[in-house]
């Protein structure tokens, strides 16, 4: 498990650690990938350094839509295609601009409906005040899902702490769901009290600091998951994937924990643990080379894998 380190060693990461699983301002990390993970693994080989995605030129043509949802109002963007709805969900502090690079090649190689949005308070979408709320989240992307006509057959792609929002929002919807791409995504076996607890802790110095400039976006976004961080990431614990949705976990193989070796074991042991707790459907991939930022990374294996699970519906 993981041990609680003394002040002055804690102190140049806390920022990065609250980060890391609050998933708010995510860093690469600089330490090497476990080994073989059992038969479900896939280790993909990397590129001599992130290419360009193919096409990504091209251009494609999202049309916003402006989306009321318990008295806020939520910005989404649709590329039109047929198929699958692809839901595009980024981490913390991050818009729907964080899958710009994206969008383009993925519409060209499925020829799906691909659907970004940016949630409260970031992008064009209207702010929320008080504790970020992952069933409010899980509400404002059903409503919007439902205000688009969107019933079915969605596939969800869901970076970092969008992890959390696809797992429950998977449980409560699951015939809504018909699979999920869960990109270095915060996992619940990630959370067990010990080290919620300790990630609290070594993380107040951050939230402290953020407090006294309120009105940065990406400060306020930090207080409002810190707010009540705690109880919820120990409740997320507890919560299970259905069965019968399918699920692709890409792993980095450098995680969000920069230059904190426990911590990034445990973030690689908690995406084994999360495929190797289901059924036959759920793959771990090896993001190998990669840091937290998978889809600016290696974004040719993120778009592969959403086309395989696009492919494998049904």
């Amino acid at each position: 498990m993981a041990r609680f380190h003394a002040p002055g060693h804690r102190a140049h990461r806390a920022h990065r650690a609250l980060a890391a699983v609050a998933l708010l301002a995510v860093s690469a990390g600089f330490v090497t990938a476990c080994g073989d993970e059992g038969s479900a693994h896939r280790d993909p080989a990397p590129s001599a350094s992130a290419p360009a995605v193919p096409g990504a030129d091209k251009a494609a043509e999202p049309k916003p839509h402006m989306i009321e949802n318990d008295g806020h109002r939520l910005a989404f963007h649709v590329t039109e295609g047929h198929g699958p709805a692809i839901v595009l969900d980024a981490g913390g502090g991050e818009d729907s601009s964080y899958w710009k690079d994206i969008v383009p090649e993925l519409h060209a190689t499925t020829g799906a409906t691909i659907i970004t949005y940016d949630r409260p308070g970031l992008g064009k979408s209207e702010a929320v005040p008080g504790a970020w709320d992952v069933r409010s989240a899980v509400s404002d992307l059903r409503t919007g899902l439902q205000k688009l006509g969107v019933t079915k057959d969605v596939i969800l792609v869901s970076h970092s702490q969008a992890g959390e929002i696809a797992t429950y929002f998977t449980k409560e919807y699951p015939e809504l769901v018909s699979g999920s791409v869960l990109v270095d995504a915060s996992l619940p076996p990630l959370y067990t009290d010990e080290e919620t607890a300790r990630l609290v802790a070594a993380n107040q110095p951050a939230v402290d600091a953020a407090k006294k400039d309120p009105s940065q976006p990406q400060n306020s976004q930090l207080i409002s998951v810190a707010e009540n961080y705690g109880p919820m990431h120990r409740a997320y614990h507890e919560v299970s994937w259905p069965d019968a949705v399918p699920a692709t976990v890409i792993v980095s193989e450098k995680t969000p924990f920069d230059g904190s070796p426990e911590d990034a074991q445990l973030w690689r042991d908690a995406a084994a643990s999360f495929v190797a707790q289901g059924p036959a459907n759920r793959t771990l991939v090896t993001a190998k080379g990669s840091s937290h930022d998978i889809p600016k990374d290696r974004p040719a294996l993120v778009i592969e894998e959403i086309g395989k699970m696009a492919g494998a519906r049904g």
